[in-house]
């Protein structure tokens, strides 16, 4: 311990050093005598170089006003300070990017540029929504209520929805109609237990056993049995897809704070992951990193790595990928989680009820579970390829040490004690108790029969795309998702063509392409649709530009935008006055 023992004149250093130093016992007796001012002191001279150059300095200072002397220094901590900010965000969002944001901030300053540029934003909000129109919709309650003549009214309003059975990419994952078979099942089933709760143990335990087994039986379509997985897989039933990634990311984020300290969190995905993860970096405070994938549209593992540094909480893969429907280089982001000590998730949300089965009927399908070492946890929506009710995912943990950081519980509050599982409280037993009536009465054999006609209704579709000319596949789909793109005809004109012949098909970017998610909905119409689409390229090439009312235009517009705020602002104001 070294203190001052009392000033000295300039040009020497007093040092005292504290008894705390002397091992001998004996000296400590001996010192306790002596005067403070007999104490000896270490004193030291200033080297003369540095006493010349004290002096130099004040010698220039001293035609400075104190004030200036003052001021310079907190002037210089601003712009440095302002300089880092920049930096950061040339590293986080690219030089050109940046210097684009900066030139539109710069011109909408210009006096009515402002003004014309919300006022053709507002144009393409209203062409976005199209016909829809609210003149009659209620705002307050009638006075008197409707009793039973309430549905009458409902089955006319479901009149007016546009016809989907097997028109829509993915949508509705049942096949046949919905007032029969395996549709008239789980409504049954949901309407059996629409009253409960699980938030409600005690009251409805039913509901509670039929979330355990739809969690248990999920992860054991996943790989829980198997010794590589730990023996320790559990989870939790969600709202869907993007529920389960939230809490995925959550409990990552905490574990990962728990476990190695991390107070700024930064996760790394592929620019093919789903959106989901910018809402869970918005929502929960954390620098996402997208990083492009590789020549064949598959995360790129080395591009992932550059970006790892002492922030990184959670990598990320998807099998199938929601774009491209390919499945990411899971063994190899296994390694690289693994290597780092990192959390790894996996998007299985479209492909967790088919993959399994698609590889027991021989098709090639690479590790994607929890038989891969790295992998932290997973998502998979029952209500898709799994046939529930929509509403119901489940999200999955290698161990219950990640998983407790999910759960939120509550010690203060004076209504009690409260600790809940996901981010809402209270649940739906109903969709619960649909998914696992599904799940019950399809048993293995029901999903592998539908895993069947699936994938081949997939690769029918795949081949007659392959086969128009001016069409191409982007990568190699793994699984029921196609996507294609042109470099002949216009893919957005194609799919205003298809749209107005009744089919909803998702328009992608980067590149600009389409796909269709392939459901049993399709299994009877592959050949009509594969007509429709010739059809449709063919009318685009002999005709191109844009029909009346399609959303080409926009949709183009949107994909060479510089400004990405301007799109992002687009959305939002859609949005908006949508609801």
């Amino acid at each position: 311990i070294i203190t001052c023992t009392h000033r000295l004149p300039y040009g020497l250093w007093s040092i005292n050093l504290s008894n705390t130093l002397l091992s001998n016992k004996k000296k400590d007796k001996r010192k306790k005598n002596i005067p403070i001012s007999r104490r000896s002191a270490m004193v030291f001279p200033i080297p003369p170089w540095l006493n010349q150059y004290r002096a130099s300095a004040n010698s220039f200072l001293s035609q400075y006003e104190p004030l200036i002397l003052l001021i310079t220094p907190l002037f210089s901590l601003l712009i440095a300070r302002i300089l880092q900010s920049i930096f950061l965000v040339i590293h986080e969002r690219g030089l050109k990017a940046t210097i684009i944001s900066f030139v539109m901030s710069a011109i909408k300053l210009v006096p009515g540029v402002k003004k014309y540029i919300d006022s053709e934003k507002q144009k393409i909000v209203d062409k976005l929504q199209g016909s829809s129109n609210r003149d009659g919709w209620r705002t307050e309650l009638p006075k008197t209520g409707l009793g039973d003549n309430v549905l009458v009214q409902m089955r006319d309003e479901k009149q007016k929805d546009v016809t989907w059975q097997g028109k829509c990419s993915g949508t509705v994952y049942i096949g046949g109609n919905e007032n029969e078979g395996h549709f008239s099942l789980i409504n049954e089933a949901c309407s059996m237990f629409a009253h409960t709760n699980p938030l409600h143990l005690s009251v409805f335990p039913s509901v509670v056993r039929f979330e355990a087994e739809v969690v248990a039986m999920t992860a054991a379509i996943l790989g829980s049995k198997e010794k590589a997985s730990g023996g320790q897989i559990c989870g939790n039933m969600t709202s869907g897809g993007t529920e389960s990634i939230l809490l995925a990311v959550k409990s990552s984020r905490d574990y990962m704070k728990a476990k190695k300290g991390i107070t700024k969190p930064e996760m790394i995905i592929p620019v093919s992951a789903h959106s989901a993860y910018d809402k869970a970096a918005q929502y929960f405070k954390i620098k996402l990193w997208r990083v492009p994938v590789d020549k064949e549209f598959r995360a790129d593992v080395k591009a992932i790595k550059r970006y790892i540094n002492k922030n990184t909480i959670m990598i990320v893969g998807s099998a199938p990928g929601f774009p491209h429907g390919i499945i990411d280089p899971i063994e190899e982001l296994g390694d690289l989680a693994s290597s780092y000590q990192i959390c790894f998730h996996v998007d299985l949300c479209l492909g967790g009820f088919v993959l399994p089965f698609a590889r027991k009927l021989g098709y090639p399908v690479p590790p994607f579970d929890f038989t891969v070492q790295g992998v932290t946890s997973i998502s998979v929506d029952v209500h898709k390829y799994g046939l529930a009710p929509k509403g119901t995912s489940v999200v999955l943990y290698r161990n219950r040490e990640i998983r407790k950081h999910q759960f939120v519980a509550v010690t203060e509050w004076t209504g009690g004690l409260y600790v809940s599982p996901t981010i809402a409280g209270s649940r739906a037993g109903g969709l619960i108790a649909g998914a696992w009536a599904a799940m019950i009465s399809l048993g293995s054999e029901g999903y592998l029969e539908n895993t069947k006609e699936i994938m081949e209704a997939s690769k029918r579709i795949q081949k007659g795309i392959q086969d128009i000319p001016e069409l191409f596949v982007i990568g190699r789909p793994d699984m029921s998702i196609i996507a294609f793109g042109s470099d002949v005809v216009d893919i957005f004109e194609v799919n205003d063509i298809l749209s107005s012949k009744g089919w909803h098909l998702n328009a992608l970017q980067r590149p600009n392409s389409v796909h269709i998610c392939v459901t049993l909905q399709h299994v009877p119409v592959v050949q009509i649709f594969l007509k429709d689409l010739r059809d449709s390229v063919q009318t685009v090439k002999e005709n191109p530009g844009p029909i009346n009312g399609g959303f080409a235009p926009i949709y183009g517009a949107a994909g060479k935008m510089p400004d990405r705020v301007m799109v992002q602002d687009l959305l939002v104001e859609f949005m908006d006055s949508s609801y």
